[in-house]
């Protein structure tokens, strides 16, 4: 079967036909580095993974390039260090933010079982290159100088909104808020911006300022991809602004018809049907559905969370909810007990199948479930490895629960008890000892009497 992928330039599922098939090449709109990364965040990040395994599968491993950026120059990551390192100088304290946030967003990914990118170019090494396009459009007309700003024009691209379906004529001034007045076009965007002596900023021909969030990654893709290269990816939210701009600054400093062959977007999330956000108390970071008890009263599994998210096809929306990860969790359970320390044998055609029918995951479960029912270890084993989900870091329901316990045990408690049982036994006491083993198995403690007089004790799985 032949790859097919919906196209949000086209509006349309088409065969993917790449550039160079020794050089599959893919970019990805990766996390503003100014909090931790909620689970909407998450959501790229495992569609694009799948995606990732597929065309190293297809194409091999050494032809596919994953370009996955970093956000590290923005306007929140500036209010973020300010707020939380006032006392330290503004590039300390952003550097500060930045580092702590960014290195926990691998760790989360990693937690998810998301392979690395080829590359994950961080916007601050590339100020240089941005400055050349912001040149190259200035000098074809495509942008222009103006309240202390360096603006794109727009009207200057004639199919510009083809991405996102909107037309310019409808972009008419004070629909929705007030027009700088020193713009030729509402629409028209931030390529440049002067930076005050308190905020971050880098020498260029128009003063020293820093760049706006679109001309990042047109400066990243090109330096890692090229100028034209063939999958665009990310959530729903990025088509407008940011990818229709990105797509109009590449094309027209390049002079190209296209920037990339196919323009991917996953669906929005909810949480527990609602609209997740921090008025509602239903914020969630991926980080506190690992490592607290938030969501649920549970921690939970990386691949857990991998799974629930991959029932749901990634251009429809998601309702993240507690029962949607009970039951990721208990057929998790079931397939890893069935393929573990089986050696895979090869894919089988109906889940390559549905990953090429446009990444259908949910597809995909349903063909887990059947080689599950059929107990058909090897190819459920290669399938699982092929999906990201790994036996050897996997953590169980049951293994959770045994941690939460121990976690919540008093062990002076228990060791106590164990002694007066000790006591009892000695004493030939038969009953007090029955009791207190009893009473321990109540609390969940599992005993062995030793060959040499002692007693160990462990938390029930």
């Amino acid at each position: 079967m032949t790859l097919r992928l919906y196209n949000t330039l086209t509006r349309r599922k088409e065969d993917f036909k790449p550039l160079d098939p020794s050089n599959v090449r893919m970019y990805v709109c990766g996390p503003t580095v100014y909090d931790f990364a909620h689970i909407g965040n998450a959501r790229p990040v495992i569609v694009f993974d799948v995606l990732f395994r597929l065309l190293r599968h297809l194409y091999g491993p050494e032809h596919v390039t994953y370009v996955r950026n970093i956000t590290d120059v923005d306007d929140k990551i500036n209010a973020r260090a300010l707020r939380d390192f006032p006392e330290l100088p503004l590039n300390e304290a952003i550097r500060r933010v930045t580092e702590k946030t960014a290195s926990q967003y691998q760790a989360d990914v990693k937690a998810l079982g998301c392979l690395e990118p080829t590359a994950q170019p961080r916007a601050t090494e590339f100020i240089d290159q941005m400055i050349e396009m912001i040149t190259v459009l200035i000098a074809k007309g495509n942008a222009y100088q103006a309240g202390g700003e360096v603006l794109f024009d727009v009207a200057s691209m004639k199919d510009y909104g083809a991405l996102s379906n909107r037309k310019l004529e409808d972009q008419q001034a004070g629909a929705r808020v007030a027009v700088e007045v020193h713009k030729k076009n509402p629409g028209d965007f931030v390529l440049w911006k002067l930076s005050s002596a308190e905020e971050p900023g880098w020498e260029s021909p128009w003063g020293r300022g820093r760049p706006g969030w679109h001309i990042e990654c047109s400066a990243m893709s090109k330096s890692y991809l090229g100028e034209v290269f063939d999958i665009h990816g990310g959530g729903l939210d990025l088509i407008f602004p940011h990818h229709e701009n990105e797509l109009a600054q590449s094309r027209c400093a390049h002079g190209t018809k296209k920037m990339a062959s196919v323009w991917m977007h996953n669906g929005f999330l909810q949480v527990e049907g609602q609209k997740m956000s921090k008025s509602l108390g239903n914020f969630v970071t991926i980080n506190e559905l690992l490592d607290t008890d938030k969501f649920g009263g549970r921690k939970w599994d990386g691949q857990v969370l991998r799974l629930a998210m991959l029932k749901t096809h990634y251009r429809q929306p998601i309702d993240w909810s507690v029962r949607g990860l009970e039951e990721a969790q208990i057929a998790l359970d079931g397939w890893m007990q069935l393929a573990k320390g089986v050696e895979p044998s090869t894919i089988p055609s109906g889940i390559l199948d549905a990953l090429q029918d446009d990444l259908n995951t949910p597809q995909v479960v349903t063909e887990l479930y059947r080689l599950g029912r059929l107990k058909d270890a090897p190819a459920l084993a290669a399938s699982l490895h092929r999906l990201g989900f790994e036996d050897t870091t996997y953590i169980s329901g049951a293994r959770r629960a045994v941690e939460k316990a121990f976690a919540t045990m008093d062990a002076r408690e228990v060791d106590t008890l164990i002694t007066a049982r000790l006591a009892a036994r000695a004493a030939k006491n038969w009953k007090e000892s029955d009791r207190i083993r009893d009473e321990l198995d109540a609390m969940g403690v599992s005993i062995k009497d030793n060959k040499d007089g002692t007693t160990s004790w462990e938390v029930k799985r």
